[in-house]
């Protein structure tokens, strides 16, 4: 199963860059992973936010195919523990599915043609983080999964 992390915008914060990369590295040596990154809408000024959900919702659903499944990380979603996300990573790799895509939305969040082509939400804390951030504590996150799931020392209980 190949996991794709979907964001809008480039991540520009040195720090966040190299936490992303790091990660990444560790955690290609167990899925395939890419985060892909779909430009910063043109002209927002002149867009409502509605608008401007609706204009990122078409961009994040065209990367989206048939057989995909869709997770949006959403302040409403499901929380989970470090164990309860591998738990949940595991019944996704088990189920067959050929690309798992988890989904940052902009800064209004998600249209709602996302939000009805989603099969789920994910919320990473009932804390708010900034989108560069949680770019960086999810793909830790998922390579923490892994470790979990192969019994590995990284994650301690």
């Amino acid at each position: 199963m190949k996991t794709t992390l979907l964001v809008i915008g480039k991540t520009d914060k040195d720090f966040v860059i190299k936490g992303i990369e790091e990660y990444r590295k560790r955690l290609v040596h167990y899925m395939p992973y890419e985060m892909k990154i779909i430009p910063d809408i043109k002209n927002t000024k002149n867009l409502s936010e509605q608008q401007q959900k609706q204009k990122e919702g078409e961009l994040i659903l065209s990367h989206v195919k048939g057989g995909d499944l869709l997770i949006l990380l959403d302040e409403g979603g499901k929380e989970f523990s470090s164990v309860g996300f591998s738990k949940f990573i595991e019944q996704k790799m088990l189920s067959g599915i050929k690309n798992l895509i988890f989904v940052i939305g902009g800064p209004y969040g998600f249209s709602q043609d996302v939000y009805k082509a989603s099969q789920g939400k994910v919320s990473l804390s009932p804390m708010t983080f900034s989108h560069q951030m949680i770019r960086m504590i999810f793909t830790e996150q998922l390579y923490r999964a892994m470790t979990i799931l192969k019994n590995e020392p990284y994650h301690h209980v």
